[in-house]
């Protein structure tokens, strides 16, 4: 992607190789919270404990790229467009990581014992849990290519999301409701389908930075706004 010309070339390299680590870094959290989902949908011990025990990769390459940031703020002291982009690297990999620490719960919910029911519920959230991750991958696209096109439709993905989300609750609420004995059973799957539902609103944060980093725009608390009114 071009960035722009600088009459420092390792300014342009350094500036690669941090977009390139941020990729890196979607990619494994991409990984992990489609692993998690099939530990807990396949009852998959194994894969679970890999989750838990790959987190600290995630949160570790979230440590280097910040530091890269600051460094090059420091180094560099970029203006415009460059701050632009290095503020929307640090913000997008706050929310990477924070998706990868709901992949972690759900693969711990995974490890506990759990009923009949339980799994029954748990397996339900697998459309809602497809829906996050292919947000996921469609936004990472989107942030390698800074493409506000893709990020726009990417942004209003989200409203799928809430709709499933949505739909989960309604019938777990009414399970509960002729199943009173239940109820802490089936809020553990409440918790998981929140989280999965957040991932969808750490996906629109992002888009937010790309459309931020290429526009200069805040689309931020637009409320009832559309994204294309306000970008017009």
């Amino acid at each position: 992607m071009n960035f722009g010309r600088h009459i420092s070339g390792q300014f342009n390299v350094e500036l690669e190789s941090i977009r390139t680590h941020v990729l890196t870094m979607g990619g494994l959290v991409e990984q992990q919270l489609a692993f998690a989902m099939q530990a807990l949908h396949k009852e998959d011990i194994e894969l679970a404990r890999k989750v838990v025990k790959d987190d600290h990769k995630v949160n570790a390459m979230e440590v280097f790229i910040d530091e890269a940031c600051t460094r090059i703020i420091a180094k560099r002291q970029p203006t415009a467009k460059d701050l632009r982009l290095i503020m929307a690297i640090i913000k997008t990999i706050t929310d990477l990581e924070r998706i990868g620490d709901v992949a972690t719960k759900i693969a711990h919910i995974a490890l506990e014992s759990q009923t009949a029911q339980e799994r029954t519920f748990q397996a339900s959230l697998e459309p809602l849990c497809r829906q996050a991750i292919a947000m996921l991958h469609q936004v990472l696209d989107a942030f390698a290519r800074m493409d506000v096109e893709a990020a726009k439709e990417v942004y209003k993905f989200d409203d799928k999301i809430d709709e499933e989300y949505e739909a989960v609750i309604r019938q777990l609420i009414t399970y509960m409701t002729d199943n009173p004995a239940d109820i802490p059973s089936v809020l553990q799957v409440m918790w998981s389908a929140k989280a999965i539902e957040r991932v969808g609103d750490r996906c629109q944060n992002i888009c937010e930075y790309i459309i931020y980093f290429v526009k200069g725009k805040d689309i931020r608390h637009i409320g009832n706004q559309s994204i294309d009114d306000v970008l017009k």
